[in-house]
Parts: C-alpha cells; structure tokens; sequence
C-alpha cells in the first residue's frame, strides 16, 4: 500500500498527540484548563518564532476561516477536557473518535467533497472497533453525554476550516490561531484555580506542549493535502497507539476484546485506504477541454 502525503502526516500527527496524552497522564494532580495554559503558550511562542524566521505574517489574511478554527478547536478541547473529569476515560475518548464522522458529514456542505457510499461503512467498522476495544459506561449522565458528542462536531467543524483554508494560509498560521483563542480562556480560569507546577511536573507540561505543536502542523498538513474522508479515518489509528502506550508506560493490561476491537479498527483504516485506491485507479484520466489545448504556432516563413 503506498501512503500518501496527506496519510503520512495524519500517522505523523496521530503519533505527536498519543505521546501528549502520556504526558497529560503524568499530571494527573495539576487542573486540566492548566494543562491547556500551558500548551497554549507553548505552541503560540513556537508558532510565533518560526513564523517570524519565515518571514510570514501570522496574522494571514483569511481571518474569518482562521477565526473559526481557532474558536471551534478550543471548544472542542475544552469540552473534551471537561468530559475526562466527569465521565470514564474510556467514554470520554469513545465519544470523541465521532470526530472523523462528523468531519466527514458537514464536510460535504463546508468543502463539497462527496462521501462514497462505501466508506460510510468503513468509518462504521472503525468506530465499532473502539466501541469494542474502549467500552462504553451506560450511567454517564446525558447533559455530559451530550457535550461529549458537541465536542466532537466542534472538532468535525475546525478540521472543516482548516481544508477551506488549503493553499490560502500556511499551515503554522493555521495551527497560530488554534492557541490564542484557547490562551486568555484558560488564563483568567487560572487565576481563580492555580496549582503550582513541582519537579518533574515542567518537563511533562514542556513536552505536551512540544507534542501538540508538532501534531497541530502535522494534522493541519494532513486535512490541507488530501480530502477530509480520505484522511480523517487514519484518526482511528491513534487508539492504537494508546493502548499500546499504556502497555508499555503505566502497565495497563487489556482483555482480548480490545485486541479484537483494535482489529476492526485497523480492518476499516485499511480497507478505506484500499477502496480508494481502486477507486482512483478505474477513474478516467481527465480529458483537457478544447480551448485549454494550446494551438500550433504558426511556421516561420
């Protein structure tokens, strides 16, 4: 199977924020809007530097597309956020991997990009395989339950801004105004609710940072080199990685059912990969229009 750009930087990105969530793991005693200050300035500082080196104006230009993707993203995180310390882990990251099929539904109104009948039922299989492998608590309380699920549609709207902006912005001025909207929000939180940050706790905190700047680049080059419904599903793959972090860092054993749910996972990632690879192959090459053949010059006498 040959991996496009665009899937290589959706693994690149998926990777960069599996390693965040170690990090995160390990500050389980620092408030979340804390953690969200931190990778905030974090990534605004890199953004901001590179962008000057670059010589590119971070302000860009499409500021209502760049707007949007800063406001969604930073309700979808803080909802997300949110979710983790009212429901289960396993809930609360079930509930978020809707991301990629709402990605993919209000993408065909915001982008026009159509979604083959059949990919629908690979997007199904992989979000089936982390119903299985995660599992699902019935008692959560619906109110949290259903922002859960808007933290997902925030999520599918923000990837959504970030293909409108595909060749009009670079991709750090995208990623730019992701962190200052979520900044002065997290900010005057941490006024009112501030723990202090001990030992190990700044080294954790600086590689969260590090990891979501280098996911938030990649993700942005991924959604603004190939269609959302062509990469948006390699979002699955990130389920992977955290089981098998969670393995290898904390210990965490698992039972067979999740080892078939990370199966099914794979089984729809792959299989979409597949479909449109033949797909692409039995398209017709596009015939150029008449008045796009450039004419005969004429022969010098």
């Amino acid at each position: 199977m040959v991996f496009t750009r665009g899937v290589r930087y959706m693994l690149l990105s998926t990777l960069c924020f599996a390693l965040m969530n170690v990090c995160v793991k390990l500050l389980p005693h620092l408030p979340a809007m804390e953690i969200i200050l931190f990778r905030s300035l974090i990534s605004v500082g890199l953004s901001y530097l590179t962008l000057r080196a670059l010589r590119i104006r971070p302000w860009g230009t499409n500021h209502f597309f760049l707007i949007a993707r800063g406001t969604t993203g930073a309700l979808a995180l803080m909802l997300y956020f949110g979710t983790l310390q009212r429901m289960p882990l396993a809930t609360a990251v079930t509930l978020q991997y809707l991301a990629p099929i709402f990605t993919a539904i209000i993408g065909i109104f915001v982008v026009k990009e159509a979604v083959k009948p059949w990919q629908w039922l690979f997007f199904l299989l992989s979000f089936a395989g982390v119903l299985w492998a995660e599992g699902v608590d019935t008692r959560v309380e619906p109110l949290w339950l259903g922002l859960g699920v808007l933290s997902a549609v925030f999520s599918g709207f923000s990837y959504n801004s970030i293909r409108r902006l595909k060749g009009k912005e670079h991709p750090l001025v995208v990623v730019f105004y992701f962190p200052m909207v979520a900044l002065p929000i997290a900010g005057v939180y941490c006024l009112f609710n501030w723990t202090a940050p001990h030992g190990w706790d700044w080294l954790w905190l600086l590689l969260t940072g590090v990891f979501t700047q280098g996911a938030q680049v990649y993700m942005t080059k991924a959604y603004q080199a190939e269609q959302l419904s062509k990469v948006a599903n390699w979002n699955y793959l990130g389920i992977l990685y955290a089981l098998g972090f969670g393995l290898a860092f904390f210990g965490e054993a698992f039972p067979p059912g999740a080892y078939a749910g990370m199966g099914l996972v794979l089984a729809g990632v792959l299989l979409n990969a597949w479909y449109l690879a033949q797909h692409a192959r039995r398209a017709p090459l596009p015939v150029p229009e008449p008045d796009a053949i450039p004419a005969t010059p004429p022969l010098e006498r």
